[in-house]
This record gives C-alpha cells, structure tokens and sequence, in this order.
C-alpha cells in the first residue's frame, strides 16, 4: 500500500475511501507531529490537504519521497507551490466543481446584507413587529455591482447578478473578450462606480490587502463589500474601522484573516453577515471535492495525466 499523509480531516466518505486504497497518516489527530512525519518520512508518497491547511516548504521537505500534494478546495496559496515546482512535486486542486456553490453564497451574502435578513428574522422573533414596523432596507435588483476579479466564480456571480438586472463591472489583471460586462482596470474607480463589491480574487501576495481602506473609502457610506475569496484580500483592519464608522453601510464576509479565531470586533457588529468559511459547504458539491482530490491521486500513481493539476 502506498503511504499518504493527511493534514487535516476529510469526509467519513472520503476517508473510507482513501482508506482503502493507502495507508493513511492522520497529522491532526497527533500531539507529537514532527514525530510521526520522521517515523514516516521514507514512505510518504503524497500529502491530501486542504486549501486553508496547505503544504509548507518546511514540512514537505521532510519527506523525501514526496510526489504530489492533492488539495480539496482551490486555494493553493498555503502550498508553497515555489518550492513544490523546484522539486518536481506535482500540486492539484479542486476547482470548477465549488464555483456554483460559491457563488450562490455571494449573492445569499449580498442579499442578507442589503435586505437585512437576519435582522428581519431578529425583529419577528423577539417580538419587535408586534409593535412596529420594521425599517427599510436596500434594494438589490438594478444596482452597480462590482466583481473584483472575473475567474470563474467571478463569471458565475456576474450570472446570477444579471438575473437582478445589475448593472456589472468588473476589475481583473486583463478584460475578458468572452464576457459582456464592463470591465475596470482601476480598483478604486470600480469601487467609486458600484453600490456593492463582491470579493472573487485568488489569495496569495499579489492580491493581499487589495481591497484597503482607499478602496473602501470610495465605494462610501452606501456601499457593501462581500468577501467570498480569501481573508487575506481584504485589509480587516480597514474594513472594521470602516464598518464601525459608517464610512461604508455593511459587508458579509465567508473567509477571514485568521479564521477561525476571528477578530472579535465582527461579532459587535449588526452591518456584517458572518459565514464560517462555508460557501462550498453543501453535501453536493464536498462529495465532488473529495471524488477529485482521490481521482488525482488515482491518476497520479497509474502514471496517467493529473486532472486538474496546478504544478
């Protein structure tokens, strides 16, 4: 049997299955890890991960033998991809089968921030209706909606926001040609321009603190920023000021800086919708993630071409 190492838990499902096929190194369920990575380094062929878990530098050097780090999820910024390509460690990921998903809790974010969902649900259940009116909200149909960064969740948000007649822009490294949307090469123009920004960007040093306190400064006192990609895109210590303040109306966030342990500044807030970095977290679409985590494996160790390889 070949040896894999598993940084952190899958499914029952998944794990049942890669239990019969490997022998499975469970990282996170030891105290002593560096212990186990040496009783085992001479064996470990492979290491599933997951995308807020990754792979360092550090640990994947301490294994030898190592040849692939498969990914469930599609962020790969917490491998060090430098140091996998320079040592001819292959990397996959998961894409395309969470972009639904996620982009179904874009607009479910946008929605519970403008409408005031979980206020609403507040203002019944206590009783509050009983005696007044709630009050208004913002509407979301026919408002300029920016997309910062058309990849593919990106495009399908752009989808779904269509269907509410917004009028679409977008800002991303070059415009797509395939595409209707308008798209801005300035982020603080797009920002300027919209009601609301909804976060698609990949994580990584290119795209850290991207969305700062001057990009929030000029989407203003009516604008809402909803965060669906990395925590690391958005400056949180900018968006708290800015939330806090009034110098932007509310934002719905499903990732964070230094999730799970987040600031707890958020939980004071009634402008912010929280989500526990969940946005692919359907039965659905984790069954596809974890099939495709074991299909490149499978694919790796038959000697034929990865699926959705990233290194």
């Amino acid at each position: 049997m070949t040896d894999i190492m598993m940084i952190g838990p899958y499914p029952e499902w998944d794990l049942e299955d890669l239990e019969r096929t490997y022998r499975v190194h469970k990282l996170w369920q030891v105290e002593d890890k560096d212990a186990l990575i040496a009783s085992h380094a001479g064996t470990i062929r492979a290491i599933a991960t997951r995308g807020e878990l990754g792979a360092s530098a550090a640990l994947m050097a301490k294994l030898p033998k190592l040849e692939i780090v498969s990914c469930y999820g599609v962020g790969t910024d917490a491998i060090d991809l430098a140091y996998a390509r320079a040592n001819g460690i292959r990397v996959t990921n998961t894409p395309d089968v969470l972009t639904e998903d996620v982009a179904d809790i874009g607009i479910g974010l946008l929605l519970a921030v403008a409408r005031q969902i979980p206020q609403a649900d507040a203002y019944v259940r206590d009783g509050r209706w009983r005696k007044a009116n709630m009050p208004l909200v913002t509407r979301v149909c026919g408002k300029r909606l920016g997309i910062v960064g058309m990849g593919r969740v990106g495009a399908a948000v752009a989808k779904r926001a269509s269907a509410f007649d917004c009028d679409i822009a977008y800002f991303d490294v070059r415009k797509r040609d395939d595409l209707p949307y308008d798209f801005c090469s300035d982020l603080v123009e797009l920002a300027r321009t919209s009601e609301f920004l909804i976060v698609t960007l990949a994580g990584g040093d290119s795209t850290k603190h991207i969305i700062d306190a001057t990009v929030l400064a000029a989407l203003g006192p009516d604008g809402i920023v909803i965060n669906i990609s990395r925590g690391s895109t958005v400056d949180e210590t900018a968006l708290l000021t800015a939330l806090e303040s009034g110098a932007i109306k509310g934002a719905g966030l499903d990732v964070f800086w230094n999730e799970p342990t987040i600031d707890e500044r958020f939980l004071r807030l009634s402008n912010v919708v929280l989500q526990p970095h969940h946005a692919s977290g359907t039965v659905e679409t984790r069954k596809a993630m974890g099939q495709l985590v074991r299909d490149n494996l499978a694919a790796h160790f038959g000697a034929r071409p990865l699926l959705t390889p990233v290194v």
